[in-house]
């Protein structure tokens, strides 16, 4: 392969550019594609006022791209609404209610569940979802917080078949994880899935939040999760991007050459945490088989967060994806938020990813 790996990508609108191991990631000139004021103008009622739209789980349903957006009410609690859009770049239209609240009583739950247990681990707000087509269905994972537990959080899962319903069956484990990805067939007969714990110490970095492990079950909507007791990826033997956090983004994407993996890394410095997005290819039929590159694809910065000066902005410095689409192409879209405010996009194209990987491991 050349020593450069270079690859022209277009966007859907027509604009098109070059991505190289130096330039592996171009943002869309019209970012941000999605923010509060695009939903607000659909939500009108004060109660569903939102501050933020970001870290959307992204799909294809029949023709249009589907972004599954979390937004902060602005009495704290997030919710996920739907966005659709034909080109998934423009022309997003927003559905005219959320699609997930804090379970209640009147919600699809799957029948073996505590529906009282259930409602009450999520009283806290649902954030950060991931969609996984598996079959005609489309399961998601989304983190549920408790409404009166200081940071419990459990990562639940969901499944709808046309994102109008949609049927819950609760917590993926019975323990605090912040970050589930589930891959999108069975490997070696079983579904799959990347993890990232929470710890139980204080603090939102160090300790086995620098862990991603790998799990496995049978039975996707009842069966047990078993995870690896030891992590597939581990940071914090020093200096990097990545060094105090990791977490899986999107779902693993495949290819010819493995499944990618685009992660979020943290380094904490003295004003703050800035979030990165990394990428990491895992082997076809053995995910714990794993190349991390030590070099992220993007980097946070000014452009990824173009908001009005009267606009709340929720944590500088960040960039946090929770969905990508690949081309027939090569080409990556990654849906990515800036500053867990608004929602960009842009492009890669796997062959610099996986270049990346390959010749510069973490």
């Amino acid at each position: 392969m050349d020593k450069l790996v270079s690859r022209t990508v277009l966007f859907e609108d027509g604009y098109s550019s070059t991505v190289n191991l130096n330039t592996p990631f171009i943002r869309y000139p019209g970012n941000p594609i999605l923010t509060c004021h695009d939903v607000n103008k659909v939500w009108t009622d004060p109660g569903l006022q939102v501050m933020t739209v970001h870290n959307a789980g992204v799909t294809q349903l029949g023709e249009e791209t589907l972004l599954l957006f979390r937004s902060h009410l602005r009495c704290g609690i997030s919710v996920l609404g739907v966005a659709r859009s034909r080109n998934g770049l423009n022309n997003w239209r927003i559905d005219p209610e959320p699609f997930m609240k804090p379970a209640t009583e009147s919600d699809c739950i799957d029948d073996k569940l505590d529906r009282a247990a259930i409602i009450i681990n999520e009283s806290g707000g649902v954030e950060d979802p991931r969609i996984t087509q598996i079959g005609e269905g489309y399961a998601i994972t989304y983190s549920a917080y408790h409404g009166s537990i200081k940071n419990r959080v459990r990562v639940s899962l969901a499944i709808t078949k046309d994102f109008s319903s949609v049927k819950r069956f609760g917590p993926m484990l019975d323990r605090d994880m912040r970050n589930v990805v589930i891959f999108p067939e069975k490997i070696e007969g079983k579904y799959a899935a990347l993890f990232r714990p929470n710890d139980v110490t204080e603090g939102d970095t160090g300790g086995i939040f620098t862990q991603i492990r790998l799990g496995y079950t049978e039975d996707l909507e009842h069966g047990k999760w078993q995870i690896s007791t030891k992590p597939i990826m581990q940071t914090g033997g020093g200096p990097s991007a990545f060094s105090d956090k990791i977490g899986p983004g999107a779902p693993p994407i495949k290819t010819k050459k493995g499944w990618i993996n685009i992660f979020h890394g943290v380094r904490s410095t003295m004003d703050g945490n800035p979030y990165v997005l990394g990428v990491a290819l895992h082997d076809l039929s053995d995910p714990a088989r794993v190349k991390m590159s030590g070099i992220p694809i993007v980097f946070p910065s000014q452009a990824d967060c173009q908001v009005k000066s009267s606009d709340y902005i929720h944590v500088p410095n960040v960039v946090f994806t929770c969905g990508a689409i690949r081309r027939d192409d090569g080409c990556i879209l990654i849906y990515y938020a800036g500053n867990d405010t608004v929602m960009n996009i842009g492009i890669t194209h796997e062959d610099v990813l996986i270049e990346l990987c390959e010749r510069y491991g973490y």
